[in-house]
């Protein structure tokens, strides 16, 4: 009974390793043909991709089905649909818009933004751990923490009093907050 799940035969070793090769192949030259931004953590649909290539290879490589043919056909499809998307972010601000989320403010200051802290999801406790993880010593050193569009959270700190430039604000979900302080 317990064959069925610890036990392997010799064809599907060599069908795993001669699958593996060629999937493993098929992503390489799939991502050289669209580029590096396949597999970037810049937008949702970033993340996206690289969930559902992962699936879709592990599938391949450990089952007969989908087959070889099958399994490639799939990824080709998603690395087709990211680079169309990719296309259609540049072109469109309307379309980007559609599909990227917008970075929060979540600090002003040492000010904690609570509103939107609870837009974004997170906790006091989340934003503290990012603090500490970006050594800030003091809230008195935070300039701004923003919720980035990739789930990333940014801590910008200095020790003087020089402005953020407002290009790093751009289209950042309450940014008025930082020129009322």
């Amino acid at each position: 009974m317990f064959d069925k799940w610890i036990d392997i035969s010799d064809s599907e070793i060599a069908g795993i390793l001669l699958t593996s090769f060629f999937a493993y192949a098929a992503v390489m030259v799939y991502t050289r043909i669209t580029g590096l931004r396949s597999f970037s953590k810049m937008s949702a649909p970033d993340f996206a991709m690289t969930i559902a290539t992962g699936s879709i290879l592990g599938a391949t490589i450990s089952q007969p089905s989908p087959t070889l043919y099958a399994g490639s056909l799939a990824l080709l499809s998603l690395f087709v649909i990211q680079w169309a998307v990719a296309f259609l972010r540049r072109r469109s601000k309307r379309f980007s818009a559609c599909i990227d989320n917008q970075p929060v403010l979540l600090m002003a200051g040492s000010t904690i933004l609570y509103e939107n802290l609870h837009r974004a999801n997170l906790t006091e406790n989340d934003l503290v751990g990012k603090l500490r993880e970006a050594n800030t010593c003091s809230l008195d050193e935070v300039q701004a923490v923003i919720f980035e569009t990739t789930g990333d959270i940014s801590v910008l700190h200095s020790d003087s009093d020089k402005a953020i430039d407002p290009m790093l604000l751009q289209d950042v979900y309450d940014a008025e907050r930082l020129t009322e302080r």
